[in-house]
């Protein structure tokens, strides 16, 4: 025999206060107050073409093929197909925004923060024994081992040592601050010295470094971090008062009204 769970707005918004979620909820409401407040002063309209093509790219994010497809996602989510479109109204609204806040500041941020967006390539392993990686670091100058091996023989995390210690490609931001110096100060392929940080003495052979493109997808990155930044300013230079408990218990004290 099925059981059914019934699961009320109050139940929810418990969960979300219990769960320390009700702060970010709140801030995010808040900043679509803002992005509509801002879009209406800076006359920004939204066509029904814009909201179609957002939402046909919406779906096809989200591998919504079918109708059933979209439809059940949509119930899974609680979100009726006026919601939806008021989701992606949103999306696209908060976009428009953003490029016309800060589309035409984007070369001369590019410029100034132009190192922040260098990128590298790199390994790493990281060892408790200085004396240990000194003398490796050394022995792959040499030649008398290889990154590769030193990776097979010391990492003890199986993922990371199928790996050879791959950390990706990072910016400047993404390193440890004692380690981005000696990083982006390479010339790869090559190893750098151990360097001691808190957290152990790392190991690093530097693949590449690339020196950034002020391509289109590095233009949109820019302008979501100007935004980003502009937005929360915004909701911080802001009093916020919430009705969250005022809202679950008026209900109750109607109900006690009538009896």
């Amino acid at each position: 025999m099925s059981q059914v769970l019934t699961i009320s707005v109050s139940d929810i918004i418990r969960n979300l206060k219990l769960s320390s979620q009700v702060p970010g909820m709140v801030e995010a409401i808040a900043s679509q107050k803002m992005i509509q407040e801002a879009a209406q002063t800076a006359g920004i309209i939204v066509t029904p073409a814009e909201v179609q093509e957002a939402g046909d790219n919406l779906r096809l994010a989200n591998k919504l093929v079918k109708v059933q497809d979209t439809l059940a996602w949509l119930a899974k989510h609680h979100l009726s197909v006026d919601d939806f479109e008021e989701l992606v109204y949103n999306k696209v609204l908060a976009k428009k925004l953003a490029d016309h806040l800060f589309g035409g500041e984007v070369e001369r941020f590019f410029y100034q923060h132009q190192l922040d967006y260098v990128s590298a390539i790199t390994y790493e392993v990281i060892f408790d024994d200085r004396d240990l990686a000194l003398e490796l670091f050394y022995a792959i100058e040499e030649g008398e081992i290889s990154f590769p091996e030193v990776a097979r023989l010391y990492i003890q995390d199986p993922e990371s040592r199928c790996n050879y210690g791959y950390q990706g490609r990072r910016h400047r931001k993404d390193f440890r601050p004692e380690i981005a110096a000696s990083v982006f100060a390479a010339t790869p392929p090559q190893v750098i010295k151990p360097i001691g940080t808190a957290k152990g003495v790392y190991l690093i052979w530097v693949e590449e470094i690339n020196q950034p493109q002020l391509d289109e997808q590095l233009r949109q990155t820019i302008i979501t971090e100007l935004f980003s930044d502009w937005l929360d300013q915004q909701v911080k230079s802001i009093e916020i008062i919430t009705q969250i408990d005022l809202d679950t218990i008026q209900p109750q004290k109607e109900l006690m009204g009538s009896i």
